[in-house]
C-alpha cells in the first residue's frame, strides 16, 4: 500500500536522494525545502503524488502548513522525515556564539518544530512513523564540528523520550545516524575554517581532511535511500540505525569504549549512594 511521506530539506543530499526514491516506488510525498522552485522535477516526475511546500524548519507556522497541505490533499501523514540540518567547521573558540545558536537553531529546534506539528496528526490516527536524522556525529562528538554535534546530541535525546512517549499511540520513532555520503555537505553546504593557530594538529587536520573528503566520500546516497525505504516498511523498526560502514565502525569503538570505561569506574559510581 502506498504510503505519504513529508520530508524536509529535499533540495540537496540525503533528503533529495530519498524524495526521488520516494516517488520511484510510487508513493506519496510532500516534498519541502526554503526554495520549492527546487523541487519541481519530484513534481514532474510524481505527476498528482507529489506536492511541493515551501518550509522552513525554524519556523512553526511554515511547518504546521506543510502539516495540513499533507493531510488536506492525501488524507493521511504516514512518515515524516527530518533531515534538513547543516554543519559547519571551526574550533569552538572561533565559533561565534550566533553561529552556535543557527545550527542548533535549525539542527535541533528543526527537528522539534517539524516533529511536534505532526504528532497530533500521527496520535489521531493511532499510527505513524518519525525518522531523524541525525549523524554518527550525535553519537560520537564530531570534531570541529561543536555546535553540530550538540544539536544532534539533543536530536537523540529529544528523539528517545519521543520514542517512549508515542509508543502507547501506535507511532514509531528511528534515529538515522550517517556517516560519509556523497552529497555537498563537506562542500558547498559546510563553511570549513582552520581558525587559530593553535588548533593546527586538531581542528586543522579536520578542517584538512574535510576538503579532501568532498567528492570521496564512501555513502552512496541512492543507497541510503534504499534503507531508509526498508526502515519505513520494517514491523519493527529499530531506535538507532547507523548507516554506511564508517559509522559503523566509529559507532561500535565508541559503545565499546563507553562499556569499558563505565565498567572500570563503577566501583566510584555506586559509591555515592547512602550507606545501607
Amino acid at each position: 500500500m502506498a504510503k505519504t511521506w513529508l520530508i524536509t530539506g529535499c533540495s540537496r543530499g540525503l533528503g533529495r536522494a530519498l524524495a526521488q526514491a520516494v516517488v520511484d516506488r510510487g508513493d506519496r510525498l510532500v516534498a519541502t525545502a526554503r526554495d520549492p522552485a527546487s523541487l519541481a522535477e519530484f513534481v514532474a516526475s510524481g505527476d498528482e503524488r507529489v506536492i511541493t511546500a515551501a518550509l522552513d524548519v525554524t519556523d512553526p507556522d511554515a511547518a504546521d502548513r506543510a502539516v495540513a497541505m499533507a493531510v488536506a490533499r492525501f488524507g493521511t501523514l504516514d512518515i515524516v522525515v527530518n533531515n534538513a540540518g547543516y554543519g559547519n567547521v571551526a574550533p569552538i573558540e572561533d565559533t561565534g556564539l550566533s553561529d552556535f545558536r543557527a545550527q542548533i537553531e535549525v539542527n535541533l529546534f528543526g527537528t522539534i518544530i517539524v516533529t511536534k506539528a505532526a504528532i497530533p496528526v500521527f496520535r489521531a490516527q493511532g499510527r505513524g512513523r518519525f525518522i531523524q536524522v541525525s549523524s554518527i556525529g550525535g553519537r560520537v562528538g564530531a570534531m570541529g564540528r561543536a555546535p553540530y554535534s550538540a544539536a544532534k546530541f539533543g536530536v537523540e535525546g529529544f528523539s528517545e523520550v519521543l520514542a517512549d512517549e508515542m509508543r502507547p499511540f501506535g507511532v514509531q520513532v528511528t534515529i538515522v545516524e550517517p556517516g560519509g555520503f556523497r552529497t555537498d555537505f563537506a562542500g558547498a553546504s559546510t563553511r570549513i575554517a582552520d581558525g587559530n593557530p593553535a588548533y593546527a594538529e586538531t581542528v586543522g587536520r579536520t578542517a584538512a581532511m574535510q576538503r579532501a573528503y568532498d567528492g570521496h566520500q564512501p555513502g552512496d546516497p541512492a543507497r541510503a535511500a534504499q534503507a531508509m525505504l526498508a526502515l519505513a516498511d520494517a514491523e519493527r523498526p529499530p531506535l538507532r540505525l547507523v548507516l554506511g560502514r564508517d559509522a559503523y565502525q566509529r559507532a561500535e569503538r565508541c559503545d565499546e569504549a563507553r562499556l569499558e570505561e563505565l565498567r572500570a569506574w563503577r566501583s566510584v559510581s555506586v559509591s555515592t549512594d547512602f550507606a545501607r
